[in-house]
C-alpha cells in the first residue's frame, strides 16, 4: 500500500498518526478511544492506520514510545556545561517540558499520565514506563556522578539521589494534573534546589 498522497515518507505518516492519536486521546480518553476516532483527527484515510498498526493496542504502544521520545530527545547540553547547570536543564525539561507547536506540555502530560495510570494492569505498557523512568533516573544520576568526579559535588549516593529527584518530578506532575495545583512544578523546583541540589556542594 502506498502513502495516501503519494509523497509522504513513512516517518511523516507516522507523525501524522501519532499527533492524531494525541488529539483523539485528549478528546475521548484511553478507555473510550476507537481507531475511528483517531481517523477523524487526520486528513489521511483511516486505512493507513490499519496498514501501519495491528489495532488500537499496537497503536497506543507506539504512541507511548513516540511521546516518551519527544521528552528524552529534547535535552541538549554541550561539553562545557557544568554539572549543576546540566541538572537544572534536565529537571526543568521534565517539570516544564519542551515547547510544541500544537498543544502545551501539560496537554501532553495529561495524556501521558492517563496512560500511566492504566499501565498498572498492562504488562507491556508498564515495561515502557519503567524503561522511561530508569533512563530519566540514570540521566540525572550520571550528571551527579560526573559532578562528584570533577569535585564539583561532594561524595553522595548518586543513584539514590537521582531516584529522589525523579520521584519528586513525577509527584509534582501528578499533583499538577490530578489535583489542578498549577504551582506544583514551581514548588517542586524550589524544593529540589533548596534541599537537594544545594546540598551537593562540598562544605566550606
Amino acid at each position: 500500500m502506498s502513502e495516501s498522497d503519494g509523497q509522504s515518507t513513512p516517518q511523516d505518516t507516522r507523525e501524522v498518526i501519532m499527533e492524531a492519536t494525541f488529539r483523539a486521546l485528549s478528546k475521548h480518553g484511553y478507555k473510550d478511544l476507537r481507531v475511528r476516532d483517531i481517523g477523524e483527527e487526520m486528513d489521511m484515510s483511516r486505512q493507513v492506520i490499519h496498514y501501519h498498526f495491528d489495532g488500537k493496542y499496537d497503536l497506543i504502544s507506539s504512541f507511548l514510545e513516540y511521546i516518551i521520545d519527544q521528552y528524552e530527545g529534547s535535552v541538549e547540553v554541550d561539553d562545557e556545561t557544568d554539572p549543576r547547570a546540566e541538572l537544572d536543564v534536565r529537571i526543568d525539561r521534565c517539570l516544564f517540558g519542551p515547547e510544541f507547536d500544537d498543544f502545551s506540555h501539560w496537554d501532553r502530560m495529561k495524556v501521558y499520565h492517563e496512560l500511566y495510570a492504566y499501565a498498572q494492569n498492562d504488562k507491556e505498557h508498564r515495561a515502557l514506563f519503567n524503561e522511561h523512568y530508569d533512563r530519566l533516573r540514570e540521566s540525572i544520576s550520571t550528571v551527579i556522578e560526573d559532578g562528584i568526579e570533577q569535585d564539583a559535588f561532594r561524595d553522595v549516593d548518586a543513584d539514590l539521589m537521582g531516584q529522589l529527584i525523579t520521584d519528586v518530578i513525577h509527584a509534582a506532575r501528578g499533583r499538577r494534573i490530578a489535583l489542578g495545583h498549577e504551582d506544583a512544578p514551581d514548588e517542586a523546583k524550589r524544593a529540589v534546589n533548596n534541599f537537594i541540589l544545594d546540598s551537593l556542594y562540598p562544605s566550606q
